[in-house]
């Protein structure tokens, strides 16, 4: 009981960072709450002990009572005429009391077993009771491998859009990591109200990289913020839900609500091909009609993902100008990823959902995103004298349509669903992150089409899951001319003669040598994956849980110059988990 109240303890201290109160304070309240606590114990123990002694004292007497009344009765018998007499003297007064103890024994036996339940809810809680709120602690520690014969210098998440080609020298290593960074833990808090529910959730992991992270000694791997949302669900059906949640795009499998996501079972962290997601920033806003139907509304953080090649530049002083301007690389006194690139966004994305549980069974959704793509044009920039005169922005607008849905069937053991999204410019809602846009000569932007596609099985069993999941994203070619050359995304223009020709390392190392003349941009990736989860236990203590995963990817590029490159990757998974009860 300590070391589970201890543990509770810890997450409270760990997230008192986000509640933004004093840390010794809440550590005072809390060790506070563990003494009264266990002292209730301590009491309720000794109520066991002593309702114990007197369970035993009334079964003692209540066998010297029957022994007593077996004895009158010989007795009586052996009285003959004066048994009457015998029975009203000894007999009736005994039996009498004999009921007398057999009702005040069940009664304690009653009490007792109450009050070990009692106890027992003390010492091995489902969750914390503080101040008003419930506490659940939640997530999982995992020992986690991972097989590649092409190397991608990837964790237990796969870079999907990275397969290398087979002219790479890495293409030519496999490689073997085992990591346990994909062990979480979540921290989830609820209280009641008379006309709502209030709940705020955290969870993390540990797939993060700072720049101390690194697989020579320590690792250094941080925490990283996976979850981190506020909620008001109130009793008209309404919800306004805040801050880092699962986008709106992603499936759930109940109505709308935010902890029921339809997530891929497998173990690669970056899931599948063809499953759309993101977790960002969002504030969500649903509408329940009597769990058959739900709206919801959402405002989302917006990013633009470019791949543009033949883009033209000119030498302009000491470094080179292009013509457009999308954003920049993360200011470190903002606090963003120097090493990363963020765009200066308009606006939020926006997603409108609708989701239905017909009575004849199934979850369906139907939804849409749009989204609103920023740049700056400078039109003189190519000029013999290159200049910023006439800069002026340009906005572009992007979304698309989905659908989802999802049956269980044969007792709820087998679960089948299919999912859809296609659009222009929705490319990094799909899991391999192709591009949203490119750009044409003259700077202004031109959005991709973008497919993703995902079918699922997935059977249960007490002990076993298996599953097998299907799915493919798609970038279209859009390209263009300028002044007789290729440029944009997927031209056919594009050079991919060396996409095979193994090249020289740089420096050698640790540093593989880039392909020349392999331009290779994605025109689809295509994945395949089953694999299975074995609980040799699932109890009150927790969750022990094992499973072994295969993928087989392929990703292949729009044909050029020399050709359609492609890139094979098998790969094989394992995992070790417990999880928390």
């Amino acid at each position: 009981m300590k070391r589970r109240l201890a543990t509770a303890l810890s997450l409270l201290i760990a997230t008192s960072v986000f509640a933004q109160t004093p840390v010794s304070k809440e550590l005072q309240e809390m060790k506070d709450a563990i003494a009264a606590q266990q002292q209730q114990i301590q009491q309720l123990q000794q109520q066991v002990t002593n309702r114990d002694q007197v369970i035993q004292q009334l079964q003692t007497q209540v066998g010297q009572a029957q022994a007593a009344a077996q004895q009158a009765q010989q007795t009586a018998d052996a009285a003959g005429p004066k048994a009457e007499d015998m029975d009203k003297q000894y007999i009736d007064p005994l039996q009498h009391d004999v009921a007398d103890l057999k009702a005040l024994s069940g009664t304690t036996v009653n009490e007792l077993q109450e009050t070990q339940k009692r106890v027992a809810g003390l010492e091995s809680p489902a969750a914390i009771h503080y101040k008003g709120i419930t506490i659940t602690p939640g997530g999982f520690v995992a020992a986690e491998t991972v097989w590649r014969p092409h190397a991608t210098l990837g964790d237990i998440n796969t870079p999907l859009n990275s397969i290398p080609f087979s002219g790479a020298g890495q293409a030519r290593q496999s490689e073997f990591y085992g990591s346990g960074r994909q062990s979480r833990m979540s921290f989830l808090a609820q209280g009641k109200m008379a006309n709502m529910n209030l709940t705020g959730y955290s969870e993390a992991d540990f797939l993060g990289a700072g720049v101390t992270s690194n697989n020579n000694q320590s690792n250094s791997y941080v925490y990283r913020q996976r979850q981190l949302w506020g909620q008001a669900a109130l009793q008209n059906g309404w919800t306004f839900t805040g801050g880092q949640m699962w986008s709106l795009v992603t499936e759930t499998k109940v109505g709308l609500d935010n902890r029921t996501e339809a997530t891929p079972m497998q173990i690669d962290a970056q899931y599948t091909a063809g499953f759309s997601w993101a977790r960002q920033y969002a504030f969500r806003v649903t509408k329940n009609f009597n769990n058959k139907a739900w709206v919801g509304f959402s405002v989302e953080n917006a990013q633009t993902l470019l791949t543009v090649s033949g883009a033209p530049s000119v030498t302009c002083g000491s470094s080179t100008c292009g013509n457009f301007l999308i954003g920049g690389p993360g200011a470190g006194a903002g606090l963003y990823n120097l090493n990363a690139n963020y765009s200066s966004n308009v606006s939020p994305d926006f997603v409108l959902k609708a989701a239905f549980q017909p009575s004849f069974g199934g979850h369906y959704e139907i939804f849409a995103v749009g989204s609103v793509f920023r740049e700056r044009i400078y039109p003189h920039a190519l000029d013999k004298t290159p200049s910023a005169a006439g800069a002026f922005n340009n906005n572009t607008l992007g979304g698309g349509f989905g659908a989802n849905a999802r049956w269980l069937v044969a007792k709820k053991k087998v679960e089948f669903g299919v999912h859809y999204l296609g659009g222009d410019g929705v490319g990094r809602y799909g899991d391999a992150t192709l591009p949203d846009l490119t750009v044409y000569g003259d700077g202004y932007e031109h959005l991709v089409r973008s497919y993703q596609g995902l079918a699922s099985l997935e059977f249960h069993l007490p002990k076993w899951d298996f599953y097998f999941y299907g799915g493919g994203e798609y970038a279209g070619r859009q390209s263009s001319l300028y002044k007789g050359a290729g440029v944009g995304y997927g031209s056919p223009l594009f050079k991919n003669t060396a996409c095979g020709v193994e090249t020289l390392p740089g420096t050698g190392g640790f540093a593989p040598g880039g392909l020349s003349n392999c331009t290779g941009q994605t025109r689809a990736i295509i994945e395949g994956t089953t694999g299975f989860w074995y609980k040799p236990y699932n109890g009150p203590k927790g969750r022990l849980q094992m499973g072994l995963q295969y993928s087989y990817l392929t990703r292949d590029a729009w044909s050029g110059i020399g050709g359609q490159p492609e890139a094979i990757e098998n790969m094989i998974f394992t995992s070790f988990r417990y999880y928390l009860p």
